[in-house]
């Protein structure tokens, strides 16, 4: 289990490094999480893996602010290759994965759909890799209450049985893959 998680952030993550790589030309463009441009967002990513990072360490630490504490370097992908190369690292060491609880598995789904939202904002392509999002949505499908959602997802969209993985995970996360 331990293998599968990392090998999930793994892949979500390097898929999200290429995101990243095609957003960096485009630090101003608005993106689907609110109020945050490319560059926030982006912040708002480098945030959140620290947190991951801290909670793999056994440190005592806190979510993410509302408001993106991290600013990028002027290297955004040196930062994000450090971020992700620091995760995998702390969530590697044995037992780590056993003693966080569903930590890796969240870090996961926040690596694959800010990916996506990356993408989005920044037109590139947006389809997730094979079995990924089906993967996150299983992980988090019918866990968040209305009353959890605000400030983590926007209210769940409604799709259609045969929607896929992808546009399942994007419904309940309250994103449209519709353009």
């Amino acid at each position: 289990m331990a293998n599968d998680m990392l090998d999930l952030y793994a892949r979500a993550s390097e898929w999200t490094l290429t995101k990243v790589r095609g957003a960096v030309a485009q630090l101003d463009a608005s993106t689907p999480c609110d109020e945050w441009n490319t560059s926030e967002l982006m912040s708002h990513m480098l945030d959140s893996q620290q947190y991951f990072l801290g909670v793999a360490q056994g440190l005592d630490v806190s979510p993410p602010p509302p408001v993106p504490a991290t600013h990028l370097s002027d290297e955004p992908i040196a930062d994000f290759q450090q971020a992700r190369a620091e995760v995998l690292g702390a969530f590697g060491v044995a037992g780590v994965v056993d003693t966080t609880g569903p930590t890796l598995g969240i870090a996961f789904t926040d690596m694959l759909l800010h990916g996506w939202d990356l993408a989005r904002a920044t037109a590139q392509d947006e389809a997730m890799p094979d079995g990924l999002a089906g993967a996150a949505y299983e992980m988090i499908h019918g866990r968040f209450t209305d009353e959890q959602r605000p400030g983590i997802f926007k209210p769940e969209l409604v799709v259609g049985e045969h929607a896929s993985p992808q546009e399942k995970l994007l419904a309940y996360t309250g994103r449209s893959s519709a353009r």
